[in-house]
């Protein structure tokens, strides 16, 4: 039985990626941070040669866009150097390696999508950091795929779909940028695309749900179909004034994973299958 190890796995996407592994008959070996700390080099060779993989995926990672400019030093040491040590120690033990990267590595001031192999300008500690842990993945092994995604969202985690729902509970208006374009991604899609990737070539790929929205049209659709009566405001990014600067264009292309016969599904008809379970799941 082929066994896939997993860092991050106490993550909305790590979550559901062991859910699918386990339901495909993989043998999982789920790690949260709390059970191997990836800036470690000693705890992930333990960890790697303890349990002997065949594939490894990292979805750890520190995502806080805000708190990464002010804590610098775990941004770099996670989302850089700790990509680096999962990476060299994957290939030390033989195991193919996969690693989640993001939109934010981009200028974000583009109004084509951004494919596989343009430049990375990033313009956030975020991005930054995420940036350097490719360069030291491709440096600790030349047979690495990286997935980058967008706009994420899933069970069992805080994220933009959780909190306008939560938001909509107490407030009647809700204001939303609506000058930042992206494609949302549901993990359940993302998760079943990794999957895929296990059998195709190493290399760069990006993976979101297909179409383009704006944050503001994303709540909009998020309060249509929960059928709820909470108002959406569009607002610009200046106005609603966040601390750290926002990708204004985060569309990627899937040129790539449309080549290895992958077609991820519209983002509206992903985000009613979430909150359909979401509310099962509350039921």
């Amino acid at each position: 039985m082929t066994k896939v190890l997993v860092t991050g796995a106490g993550g909305q996407l790590g979550l559901e990626l062991c859910r699918q592994l386990k339901q495909a008959g993989y043998e999982v070996i789920a790690l949260t941070k709390k059970m191997m700390d990836i800036s470690d080099q000693r705890s992930v060779r333990h960890s790697f040669g303890y349990y002997r993989p065949d594939i490894v995926v990292n979805t750890a990672a520190f995502t806080s866009v805000d708190k990464c400019e002010t804590e610098l030093d775990k941004a770099y040491l996670i989302n850089g150097i700790g990509a680096y040590y999962t990476a060299l120690e994957a290939a030390g033990i033989g195991a193919q390696y996969i690693h989640i990267s993001t939109d934010y590595v981009f200028d974000g001031k583009g109004t084509q999508p951004y494919k596989e192999d343009d430049p990375l300008e990033p313009n956030t500690i975020y991005g930054k950091s995420k940036k350097l842990g490719e360069e030291l993945i491709r440096l600790a092994t030349k047979d690495s795929t990286i997935i980058r995604t967008s706009w994420v969202y899933g069970h069992g985690g805080s994220n933009f779909v959780h909190t306008m729902l939560k938001l909509a509970e107490t407030k009647q208006e809700l204001r939303v940028v609506n000058d930042q374009i992206g494609s949302p991604t549901y993990t359940k899609d993302l998760a079943e695309a990794v999957i895929k990737l296990f059998s195709h070539p190493p290399g760069i790929y990006h993976v979101s749900n297909s179409g383009i929205c704006s944050w503001y049209e994303f709540a909009k659709a998020i309060m249509e179909e929960s059928g709820l009566a909470t108002v959406i405001l569009p607002v610009t990014t200046g106005e609603y004034g966040n601390k750290t600067p926002r990708p204004a264009y985060s569309v990627l292309s899937h040129r790539a994973i449309e080549e290895a016969g992958i077609r991820p599904r519209h983002w509206r008809e992903a985000l009613r299958e979430y909150l359909q379970e979401r509310s099962s799941a509350r039921d």
